[in-house]
């Protein structure tokens, strides 16, 4: 069966329900969302910890935000379908997608790529070792607990250093599972009470058949052993969804491994535009509805007509700078930037410039953690010569 709407939104997370609510609200004519979970609202749905309703309502628990969200969609005259995989294009806006109902074509004026992010399971960060059960990312592990109610072990170690540990650490202890250890290979990590912490640590092979039997670590000053536990769970490494962008033909950002966009969420693909998670991977759920509550205002310009700008100067990070968003210059801009680094800083002082020609610099003060993004102000993409080179940015 063909179908058409006016926006067509994949993924009903934070962001893409965000915008759908606005889109609908606005009168943009008919917003479907599609979602190939069971239930909309992304993440949140199985973060059972509280801090999703910021400062006014900050004992507002995961659930619980993604039910309002969703209800703020639909409330507002989006439909939001889930079971519905988007499974690849039929064309520049056209998207084939399979359900219990059957295979569907759907064709819209716009198309928003809200599909959000994923950690990188323990394959993709090859670690070597048996395939035993007890095996697990963050994700996994609160959809076991907090979804289905699944025990997950006696013993565990989670891996990792961003703030994501402390939940795991929770939910383990929630499904009755002792946490032994919390290892990082980073020289710092997040240190709980009870628990110990192996900083400047790996896990160099799983152990065990069937079941996880162990970890062996290394230590940086070449030390190494064997923990025992039955479940280990690793934490963070977010990389963005972009499998249906990478499909389409959509540009990829080196640094963020998710599509390129302007200041106004506009990919490389004229009437395709990406919003929240899919854009960086890491970000939390109030910062991905927001983005997606400011797309609306240029997917109301494209519905109306407005022109989609040639690919403007990309902006590039240096060491040990890891990524930037937006990563496209089109214009000047009111969005400010997003910046991520590989490792801890300390004052650092971050400077834009484009051949040669310094464009912004500012000091941050204290200590920037990987974990935590820089926000740069976007005044001086004004200077940003369209015709010039790559906007770099560096520290130092």
């Amino acid at each position: 069966m063909n179908r058409t709407v006016d926006v067509l939104v994949v993924g009903a997370g934070p962001a893409g329900l965000a915008l759908a609510a606005r889109l609908a609200g606005a009168g943009a004519g008919r917003v479907e969302v599609v979602e190939r979970e069971q239930d909309a609202g992304g993440v949140p749905r199985h973060c059972a910890h509280g801090g999703f309703g910021g400062p006014s309502r900050p004992w507002l628990r995961g659930p619980a935000y993604a039910r309002r969200a969703t209800e703020a969609a639909v409330g507002a005259g989006a439909s939001v379908r889930t079971g519905v995989t988007a499974t690849g294009w039929a064309g520049p806006l056209s998207l084939d997608t399979t359900s219990p109902a059957g295979v569907e074509r759907i064709t819209a004026r716009v198309v928003v790529l809200a599909t959000g992010a994923r950690e990188r399971p323990r394959s993709a960060r090859l670690v070597p070792g048996s395939r035993p059960a007890g095996v697990l990312t963050t994700g996994e592990l609160q959809q076991s607990v907090h979804l289905y109610g699944q025990s997950v072990g006696r013993r565990a170690v989670v891996v990792g250093a961003d703030p994501l540990v402390r939940h795991a650490v929770r939910t383990l202890r929630r499904a009755g599972a002792e946490v032994v250890a919390v290892v990082t290979d980073r020289p710092r990590g997040a240190s709980l009470p009870g628990v110990p912490l192996l900083t400047s640590t790996t896990v160099a092979e799983l152990r065990g058949r069937g079941r996880l039997s162990g970890v062996a670590l290394h230590h940086a000053d070449g030390r190494s052993g064997v923990l025992a536990c039955d479940t280990v769970v690793f934490t963070g490494d977010w990389i963005p969804d972009h499998e249906l962008a990478r499909r389409g033909g959509v540009i990829l950002d080196a640094g963020t491994r998710g599509p390129g966009v302007d200041a106004s969420f506009r990919t490389s693909a004229p009437g395709v535009f990406a919003v929240g998670n899919a854009l960086h991977g890491v970000e939390s759920a109030a910062t991905a509805a927001a983005e997606g509550a400011a797309a609306a205002a240029p997917v109301l310009a494209r519905l109306s007509g407005a022109a989609w700008p040639d690919a403007g100067p990309p902006v590039v990070v240096r060491a040990p700078l890891s990524w930037v968003t937006p990563n496209r210059v089109t214009g000047p801009s009111g969005r400010p930037l997003l910046l991520r680094s590989g490792e801890a800083l300390t004052g650092p002082v971050v400077t834009v410039g484009q051949d040669g020609r310094l464009l912004w610099r500012r000091r941050f003060p204290g200590r920037v953690p990987p974990s935590r993004s820089m926000r740069l102000p976007p005044d001086w993409t004004a200077r940003v010569d369209p015709a010039g080179g790559p906007v770099v940015v560096r520290v130092g």
